[in-house]
């Protein structure tokens, strides 16, 4: 058997980490990067130390010009073209390498991270993935260059979350040369540098809006208002945009009439995966930054980071950027691994991508919520640890607070990916992709049953910890199969019921990615030399463990009643419990001595 139809075979489709069990071996870790992939995580961290960390100052004083200088710069070393294929100037990099590029640039500021993501994601992709071969070798050349810069408009004063009800028009001309764009752009970030926007327009009365490649030239129509005023990401241009009969010859429509639509949630399925990736680096810094200065801040004629406090906040600051590495590399080689099987059944470089990452677009949701409420937490943190110093805008936690928070709010709310997290995996199991069915039958009819009193052989890493995982996938199967057997297609008018049960199907996820990295790297590196990685294993999966019994009690309550109610209940008891509670206080100290040592995070 060839080592591609065994990749194939191991390979899980998207949402279907709940329903089979995945082992440790079949998934992709930081600590499985190959040289290629160092060097590019290493010269990305030189450009970022260089050019933008020693002058994180010049991005909090809106400085634009900057950050436009810092991209150039970016292109130059070709960090603006490692998705974009070679034919077209890129250097054809996996997807992994991609992550790997969002990831590490964003470490510096949020203003910089923002101008990169939305040049190379929403700006340059749709081009590379939708564009006819003559679009593409006109303008993505130059925009992985960075001789040109993209930028992308979609949301309107009316059209946010429900991304289809713009009212931004084209009007065919007469003579069928071009189309005639007029309506209102707002939150467009590089709009103030960009030389092409992907706009987004309804012809007609389509059902759905078109997408349109226009170069920014004020003459034809183009207008801005002045640079928005921010909580946060300050030298991130960003600006309304108005488009007043604006000419764009009809050869510079996107893809199909009315597939603006597709266009969009693909690209911004790609986007959130990314944006995972970029909230991750920025978390390290303030672990690094909060960890030298409770090194150095001595209270009582000690250092704050001897006391329990502050070793708590240490652990979960540093556990948390661990569980959000784990599942973004995780689900990030599963993306390049589907493209990889797809082209070499004969898709398209544009087909495979689309497809390979439409795969996992549960797993780029649940990513997207995670991760960004983590760096939240953690810049928080962060500032909880500086004391006063945190609240001054002289210290570079503010900052950071301020950049996480819209992480949050674009690439979709995470309320909308929440709920779209469990939508697509209810849509799934529908189109039989994903079998829910016969697994939440299963639980059903277990719930049903004596439970067993036999106490189960924890001797092996992670035995009693998988045994919990297993369980509290039931506990979704549970809370899921009933809501969709009760109220079917109309689940979607049940917003607090699907967020609860997000909730779980996200704390799942996270904590088996984190077990399943320690378990790999455990086994070849030995228990001892993962010994703070076991820790937060264990620490994430607790704390997961209590979240679940929350969400799941939750939403339980909120459409239950009676003897169903109380035997749900006692399901959720039954499978949330633990035979041996972990030593939370204890690991948090393991945890946290060994950043405090080493001066921050350094297990990536």
């Amino acid at each position: 058997m060839s080592t591609e139809t065994i990749q194939k075979e191991n390979l899980l489709r998207g949402g279907q980490f709940l329903v089979k069990e995945t082992k440790c071996e079949d998934v992709f870790t930081l600590e499985d990067l190959n040289e290629e992939q160092r060097m590019m995580r290493d010269s990305t961290n030189e450009f970022v130390d260089r050019e933008l960390w020693a002058h994180w100052e010049r991005f909090e004083q809106k400085d634009y010009a900057y950050t436009e200088e810092c991209m150039r710069k970016a292109g130059e070393l070709g960090l603006l073209s490692v998705a974009v294929p070679e034919e077209y100037g890129g250097m054809g990099m996996g997807f992994v390498s991609t992550m790997l590029v969002c990831d590490y640039i964003s470490g510096a500021t949020g203003s910089f991270s923002t101008a990169f993501g939305a040049h190379t994601g929403i700006g340059t992709m749709p081009i590379t993935l939708y564009g006819t071969e003559e679009q593409k070798q006109k303008y993505v050349p130059k925009l992985a260059s960075g001789e040109w810069f993209g930028a992308y408009c979609l949301t309107e004063p009316g059209a946010g979350s429900d991304a289809n009800s713009g009212k931004t028009k084209a009007v065919l001309s007469d003579d069928g040369k071009y189309y005639s764009i007029s309506g209102q752009k707002m939150w467009i970030s590089n709009a103030g540098f960009c030389d092409l926007f992907i706009v987004f327009a309804r012809i007609e009365d389509d059902k759905y809006v078109t997408g349109f490649i226009v170069e920014n030239d004020p003459d034809n129509g183009i207008s801005m208002n002045p640079e928005e005023k921010k909580l946060g990401i300050h030298s991130s241009s960003t600006r309304q945009v108005f488009f007043n009969e604006t000419k764009v010859p009809v050869e510079n429509m996107l893809s199909e009439r009315g597939n603006g639509f597709k266009i969009a949630m693909n690209v911004l399925n790609i986007g959130r995966i990314k944006l995972a990736a970029a909230c991750l680096e920025a978390q390290r810094k303030v672990v690094d930054e909060a960890a030298k200065y409770a090194n150095e801040r001595v209270q009582f004629k000690t250092p704050i980071a001897n006391f329990g406090a502050i070793k708590a906040k240490l652990a979960q600051m540093a556990t948390n950027v661990y569980a959000g590495e784990s599942a973004s590399y995780r689900a990030a080689k599963d993306i390049e691994d589907r493209i990889a099987i797809r082209k070499s059944e004969g898709n398209s470089h544009q087909e495979a991508e689309l497809k390979g990452v439409e795969e996992y677009a549960i797993e780029c949701s649940i990513l997207k919520v995670a991760v960004s409420e983590d760096a939240q937490n953690t810049t928080d943190e962060g500032i909880q640890i500086f004391g006063g110093m945190g609240f001054s805008a002289d210290a570079p936690m503010e900052k950071a607070w301020r950049d996480a928070r819209i992480a949050r709010i674009y690439e979709g709310t995470n309320e909308i990916n929440r709920m779209l997290a469990v939508g697509m995996l209810v849509k799934k199991a529908m189109k039989g992709h994903v079998d829910l069915l016969g697994p939440a039958t299963a639980v059903g009819e277990e719930l049903m049953g004596i439970p067993s009193f036999e106490t189960p052989d924890y001797s092996e890493l992670f035995a009693e910890e998988k045994d919990l995982l297993a369980r509290l996938k039931k506990v979704f199967l549970m809370v899921a199969g009933k809501a969709v057997e009760q109220f079917g297609p109309e689940l979607e008018q049940h917003q607090q019921l699907m967020l609860a049960a997000s909730d779980v199907l996200i704390e799942v996820y996270m904590a088996e990615s984190t077990l399943l990295r320690t378990e790999k790297n455990a086994k070849r590196e030995g228990e001892e030399a993962q010994a703070v990685q076991i820790a937060m294993s264990q620490l994430y999966l607790y704390q997961a463990t209590e979240t679940i019994v929350q969400k799941a009690k939750e939403a339980i309550i909120s459409f239950t009643e009676g003897d169903e109610q109380r035997m749900m209940l006692m399901g959720l008891k039954r499978f949330t419990k633990y035979t041996n509670h972990p030593n939370v206080a204890a690991l948090k100290i393991q945890i946290a001595d060994k950043i405090s040592a080493d001066s921050g995070y350094t297990f990536d």
